[in-house]
């Protein structure tokens, strides 16, 4: 293997007699690369996935942007290796995926193979990485990061030909990341203007983090915006007064990699047309009088929240046994729940009850891999919620949950027992192979999640606890009409968790009034963050706050994620990576039955002192590992059991159904990517001219249909902006032809560049591209 270029000069950089700032830059960050390039164990693909997960940890929390990020690079990783393979068959390459078509006419196979795929792989990756980061909010450190880590391996960054027909593997790499990068500009992310909503609309005005209460909601069953005083990115990049909008409510119109038709169901709302995938159907709602039949249900998941918020304080002196011998594996227990997840309210009861902590599950009694019990680690349960709650975070300084996927399995990967074998089975592959096909399948099953999910989200528009619990405790108490405060839209009693405030009660004196909040509700609960001005030495605890004042578990200018509360998408990321990991790996267990995660005493958490004694995480299964990151969001205050049972089986189903798609790839019985988008009838469409034939006089373009539908033709340009409508109406069965002279309604001609035909028939979606100069 060749060894780099930085590791040989290094050596004469450390001991230069004059070093710049610029050059110690460099130095630092090629120590943070040394270890990954000098191991011959690790491939290219591993490399450029470790810089993606760096970019994503430097970029703005947007976890449907970033699991796309993951799968265009997996496609192209991965198609840079089977253009040169014998039986793989490639994804995008020489295929249509949605409506694009990335022409490809194969390869010869070089006389040095692997170091053909090597560069194949560098060169797409390093193309498509510059391009989706170069305007990141940290694109000072991330682009030097992949200069780096290319010029490392002494590739040409001059050399941009994509005429791999000459036999250049650097050629081959850039025209599959040219192939990646059209294909991403309109495969519905509306990338090209930053990935913003083009209809979505909140309903409710924004909720003011750091007032008390919830008075100006007018919808409690839908989402809210928020204001915090500093919103502050993963990046730490500073948005003064507001969160971001709702991230990817439409992102159900984004080609997915496995999801099919029968996945998808359209709806209407205002005028604007959702896609929804595995749709879970409705979450609870309340009744605007209090008396709808799910009110109860309603009030009980958020209140729940409220109790797990309970278990964060590391000094209440409860400890409990966090080995996979006493936690993990609750999906198999006494109340009857065999295998599978609850779909009732009372079996949800069961699932989850912080109470009796139920909801950390039975355990299991061996280890199957070394045939003995596995052995008790005792924490502070405090200790364990609050870890748990940061590990899996998808705040600030996370790669979020696609990226932590990806930590995971590179980690399952460097495990010195475990042995790179498709599901456990054949041989042992190279790094490289193994690298390029994991990837594909993991990305591809999170992409998949994440469209689903957001699509629900998007849909459905469900409210976060933080704005349930506080317009709920604006109302009052909702057990005893005997007691102050009584509505039927209020908290829950539930004793030594929510109550009324009495005479006398500490919270009920303010500002000299000693009766000012009696008969309002309080929470035993976490304080929250006015209670951390130093967050390396204070830990806010659990105490009787105001029910109005409740905060998650999470900053003061975080506060919980700018998307919609159902259903849960790290229930449906974690569960459809943890079903790829078991079939990938063909082990439901980790490499000897163990995987574990580490957090040092007082060294490990970020929003506030702790651990107070170092924690180690631990999963038998990569389901316990999942279930564990749904219980995260819980102990954080932002997710409920009625969208995270949801979340769970969509991912199920997701992980397992991108895994037996990848498996065609990888065994060459996939040679075309069907339509994504639902169909209605059958339609052909097409141009006199074909691309990348160049018209400059006019065009010609000819569509056949069966049946009487609505038909719409338009134009649209790269940034999916709609340039003009050609034809609008309905059409009987036939063919039709519809002359174009590159003039836009007003008569005006087009300017030059790329387009791309949209025909629109009942529920069919098909596009062209088409390139006119002037």
């Amino acid at each position: 293997m060749r060894v780099p270029v930085i590791v040989r000069i290094l050596p004469f950089i450390l001991n230069a007699v004059t070093v710049s700032k610029s050059t110690l830059l460099i130095i630092f960050l090629l120590t943070l690369l040394l270890p990954v390039m000098v191991s011959a164990q690790h491939s290219v693909a591993r490399l450029w996935n470790e810089a993606l997960l760096h970019a994503i940890r430097n970029d703005f929390v947007r976890p449907t942007v970033h699991a796309r990020n993951l799968f265009h690079m997996s496609i192209a990783m991965y198609d840079a290796w089977a253009a040169y393979d014998d039986v793989a068959s490639t994804f995008l390459l020489g295929n249509k995926v949605g409506s694009y078509e990335c022409d490809f006419v194969g390869v010869d196979k070089p006389g040095d193979l692997q170091a053909a795929r090597a560069e194949a792989v560098s060169y797409a990756a390093y193309r498509l990485l510059r391009y989706r980061y170069q305007g990141s909010p940290r694109a000072d450190e991330t682009l030097p990061r992949f200069n780096i880590i290319f010029d490392s391996f002494e590739y040409d960054p001059s050399i941009t030909s994509t005429d791999y027909t000459t036999g250049s593997p650097a050629a081959l790499g850039n025209y599959i990341a040219q192939c990646v990068i059209e294909f991403g500009l309109q495969d519905g992310s509306n990338e090209s203007n930053e990935y913003s909503n083009i209809f979505y609309k909140p309903v409710n005005p924004p909720l003011v983090a750091a007032v008390r209460g919830n008075r100006d909601i007018l919808y409690p069953n839908r989402w809210q915006p928020l204001i915090v005083k500093e919103f502050i990115d993963q990046t730490e990049v500073v948005f003064t007064g507001e969160q971001p909008d709702f991230v990817g409510p439409e992102w159900g119109k984004v080609v997915p990699f496995a999801l099919t038709e029968k996945d998808l169901a359209m709806y209407n709302r205002a005028g604007d047309e959702y896609w929804v995938y595995h749709d879970p159907g409705p979450p609870v709602y309340v009744d605007p009088l209090g008396q709808g039949p799910m009110d109860e249900v309603y009030r009980w998941i958020h209140a729940l929240s409220l109790i797990w918020s309970s278990h964060l304080d590391p000094s209440d002196n409860v400890k409990i046994d966090i080995s996979p011998g006493n936690v993990g594996n609750f999906e198999i227990d006494e109340f009857g729940i065999l295998g599978n997840l609850p779909r009732t309210v009372d079996e949800l009861s069961a699932f989850y009850d912080p109470l009796s902590l139920r909801g950390l599950g039975s355990g299991r009694s061996l280890n199957p891999h070394s045939g003995k019990p596995y052995e008790s680690v005792i924490v502070p349960r405090g200790d364990h919620a609050r870890v748990v709650v940061e590990y899996w975070s998808d705040g600030p300084r996370e790669e979020t949950s696609p990226g932590h996927w990806f930590v995971i399995l590179n980690n399952v990967s460097d495990h010195p027992t475990f042995e790179k074998r498709l599901s456990g089975r054949g041989l042992i592959l190279d790094p490289l192979e193994w690298d390029v096909k994991a990837y594909l399948v993991l990305s591809g099953a999170l992409h998949d999640a994440a469209i689903s999910s957001w699509s629900i989200k998007g849909w459905y528009d469900y409210i976060r606890p933080i704005s349930a619990i506080r317009w709920m405790a604006e109302n009052g108490q909702s057990s005893d009409p005997n007691l102050p405060g009584y509505s039927p839209h209020g908290l829950p009693l539930i004793e030594g968790f929510i109550e009324v405030i009495q005479e006398g009660d500490s919270l009920a004196s303010v500002a000299g009034d000693p009766d000012f909040n009696v008969g309002k509700v309080k929470v035993f609960a976490w304080r929250g963050p006015d209670f951390i001005d130093d967050p390396d030495t204070d830990v806010a605890g659990v105490k009787w706050i105001l029910a109005l004042s409740w905060w998650t578990y999470q900053a003061a200018n975080f506060v919980t994620p700018p998307n919609a509360g159902y259903v849960s998408s790290i229930a449906a990321f974690s569960r459809a990576a943890a079903e790829v990991m078991g079939l990938l790996t063909g082990d439901e267990y980790f490499p000897d039955g163990l995987g574990h995660f580490r957090a040092e005493a007082h060294e490990f958490l970020q929003l506030e002192d702790g651990p107070s004694v170092d924690v180690t995480l631990q999963w038998a299964t990569y389901r316990d590992a999942a279930d564990e990151a749904s219980l995260a969001s819980f102990y954080a205050g932002i997710q409920t059991p009625i969208s995270d049972i949801p979340g769970k089986l969509i991912g199920q189903q997701v992980g397992i159904d991108a895994f037996r798609k990848a498996e065609q790839y990888f065994f060459g019985m996939q040679t075309v990517v069907q339509e994504s988008k639902k169909s209605a009838l059958p339609i052909e469409f097409g141009l006199s001219q074909n691309y990348p034939n160049p018209f400059n006089n006019g065009t010609t373009i000819k569509y056949s249909i069966q049946e009487p539908v609505q038909v719409e033709l338009s134009l649209y340009d790269l940034s999916g902006q709609k340039v003009l409508t050609l034809i609008k109406g309905w059409r009987w069965s036939g063919t039709y032809e519809v002359d174009w002279d590159g003039r836009n309604e007003q008569g005006t001609p087009i300017a030059s560049g790329v387009y791309f035909y949209s025909l629109r028939a009942g529920q069919i979606t098909m596009q062209k591209k088409l390139l006119l100069l002037r």
